[in-house]
């Protein structure tokens, strides 16, 4: 009989088997492990982190997880968190405490910094997502700025604008064969609202003789003095999609209208003045708080000059170029392909821009039907619908995104066509392709709907509409005008839920606010509307939450990069923008009062300071 084996007493030490203690010891390992981690995540002295944030949660997110939240921490070029004070900077003090009982060869290791700074907004300041401008002419704008035309309330203030500049520019004064160039006029701003002439140019003895040509404020039409008819001697008779205008003697009066200004001889930009329109442009963008440009209408020495920037890092914000070599043949195998490109990735070209129609403050507008004010005509469509479809289908073939410029609905008609036999006969994919029009300002009732059921990119400049409205229903009459600027019934339309909002700024200015005061209030700045102090078509008035998304997520949907920009969530690129006012709560006479106190790309101050 086997005795059985005496129990332990109950105070002997237990045995610990080996696999427990290794099990023990892979524990503290891994946990030390995941300290080093998340402590050098936080505090690693090798990235700028900081954390701004706002008491009364004035940080608008347009996350939809979190609209509005009291703080968000930036590690470098992205956002690393947001939430509310307790759960960003406490943690953050928190882990700096917890550094001080790990063992002297962690924090050596980890060479931890201070707590990183806290940026404390005033209660009336605001945080916003980088603005972005989804259409917009960057070296134009710094060509209109050196003669400037905007605001001129007749054609002696032209005149009395050409002399000051002539007398303020001695290299200009002093060489007669210089060229004088401007931008800005309107018409329709003017006693009597009709197109000036050559002689009107001709009348003061500084100006005789002069070479002069000033752009239209739209950019399509171009008027030139008696000196440059002289140059260009005989012209064609006819242009087509353009209008050389000509009087009752059929002379020309000096007014050349969409494709008819190629006729006008003028010398290209040189280097030096590309670089300064750029400078120029670069210096007023971020003054207003934006971190992102779609410019509409890239021609192939512009992007040369652009991806030099980019490869030397100079790039101060965020390009998304719509390529055009300016001729009529397929051009997607001249330009690159460029996708993030450049030392910081602000470079983009994936996109190309293309014309189908004029502007309606020119009677260029494609319309359907004639204008109301001018029977005899209907507009002009810059290229033919077959010559549109052809080039339309070799960029989808290719890859290439495409925006149209479509103003009048005509032309918004026939690029819908094209664009529905792509997509739905040919195997099209909108989501994949994001085809875009650009401006779709005057629609059929009809392709209201469609362009939303075809999930084709609608991208506006609300403030076309506000200076618009004090002639538009005259152009198009009481019916037609109902379809027009609709940009409520645009973003319900869209599948995707967006409606990108733009300048097209030098056209309207580069301050971006001027677009969200217009799509939330339609009011011109003085605070009027054709319709009264309510707006002009009130029903088609955007939120402030959509115009606001409008100007950040759909811009960046409309450019590929809703996944890294145009909002502030964890993980994506840190660009914002502080207000010194809540553009999303004051009355909308104090929204153009607010100014920038900084604005940040990649997490660095590029305006302002933090």
């Amino acid at each position: 009989m086997k005795s059985k084996p005496d129990n332990p007493p109950s105070n002997a030490p237990k045995r610990v088997s080996k696999a427990y203690v290794l099990t023990q010891r892979w524990l503290v390992g891994l946990s030390t492990l995941c300290a080093v981690l998340l402590l050098n995540l936080l505090f690693n002295p090798k990235s700028d982190s900081y954390t701004v944030c706002s008491e009364s949660r004035n940080i608008y997110t347009v996350d939809e997880a979190s609209p509005r939240v009291q703080c968000f921490s930036v590690r470098g070029t992205r956002i690393l968190a947001i939430g509310d004070y307790n759960d960003i900077v406490w943690t953050q003090r928190y882990f700096v405490k917890l550094s001080n009982i790990l063992p002297d060869w962690i924090t050596r290791s980890l060479r931890v910094l201070p707590i990183p700074k806290v940026v404390h907004l005033d209660g009336d300041s605001v945080v916003v997502p980088g603005l972005a401008d989804a259409h917009a002419h960057v070296i134009e704008n710094g060509y209109m700025m050196q003669l400037p035309l905007v605001g001129s309330n007749s054609v002696q203030e032209v005149v009395d604008r050409i002399k000051a500049y002539i007398t303020s520019h001695p290299e200009v004064s002093n060489d007669p064969t210089r060229w004088i160039e401007g931008m800005g006029w309107d018409q329709t701003k003017w006693p009597g609202a009709s197109f000036p002439t050559a002689a009107d140019l001709d009348t003061d003895p500084l100006l005789k003789d002069r070479l002069i040509s000033l752009n239209r404020v739209d950019g399509h039409v171009r008027w030139v003095s008696p000196a440059v008819l002289k140059v260009m001697k005989d012209l064609p008779e006819q242009v087509d999609g353009g209008l050389i205008v000509r009087d009752d003697q059929g002379n020309p009066t000096g007014v050349f209208v969409d494709n008819a200004m190629s006729l006008i001889p003028i010398a290209p930009w040189s280097d030096t003045q590309i670089s300064e329109f750029f400078d120029t442009t670069m210096k007023e963008a971020l003054s207003y708080g934006l971190t992102s440009i779609h410019d509409a209408d890239t021609k192939v020495d512009h992007i040369t000059f652009f991806q030099k920037l980019a490869d030397a890092g100079k790039l101060p914000i965020r390009l998304y170029l719509m390529g055009n070599n300016g001729s009529g043949e397929y051009w997607g195998d001249k330009i690159p392909l460029l996708i993030n490109y450049g030392r910081h990735g602000r470079l983009n070209l994936r996109s190309v821009k293309l014309y189908a129609d004029g502007a309606l403050g020119s009677w260029g507008a494609a319309l359907l039907d004639p204008y109301s004010d001018d029977p005899k005509t209907s507009g002009l469509m810059l290229s033919s619908p077959e010559t549109l479809e052809k080039s339309l289908r070799q960029f989808w073939n290719n890859g290439w995104q495409t925006g149209i410029h479509c103003i009048g609905d005509r032309a918004n008609h026939v690029i819908l066509d094209i664009y529905e036999r792509i997509l739905e006969g040919s195997g099209g994919n909108a989501s994949g392709w994001r085809p875009r029009i650009e401006h779709a300002q005057i629609f059929a009732p009809a392709d209201l709907e469609r362009i939303g059921r075809l999930g084709i990119i609608a991208s506006v400049q609300p403030t076309h509409g506000t200076s618009d409205m004090w002639y538009a229903e005259t152009r198009l009459g009481p019916e037609r005008i109902k379809g027009a600027y609709a940009y409520q019934t645009l973003l319900k339309a869209s599948p995707q839920g967006v409606l990108p909002l733009g300048s097209d700024f030098p056209v309207e200015g580069v301050n971006p606010l001027l677009g969200f005061y217009a799509a939330v209030s339609k009011l011109s700045v003085d605070g009027t509307s054709p319709h009264g102090p309510g707006g002009w078509f009130p029903n088609q008035r955007l939120t402030r939450a959509q115009a606001l998304k409008g100007m950040t997520f759909d811009a960046a949907y409309a450019s590929f990069a809703e996944h890294d920009l145009g909002s502030l969530s964890p993980g994506k690129k840190a660009d914002f923008v502080i207000f010194d006012k809540d553009i999303m709560t004051v009355p909308y006479n104090q929204i153009l009062q607010a100014k920038v106190i900084a604005t940040v790309v990649d997490g660095q101050v590029m305006y302002g300071t933090l």
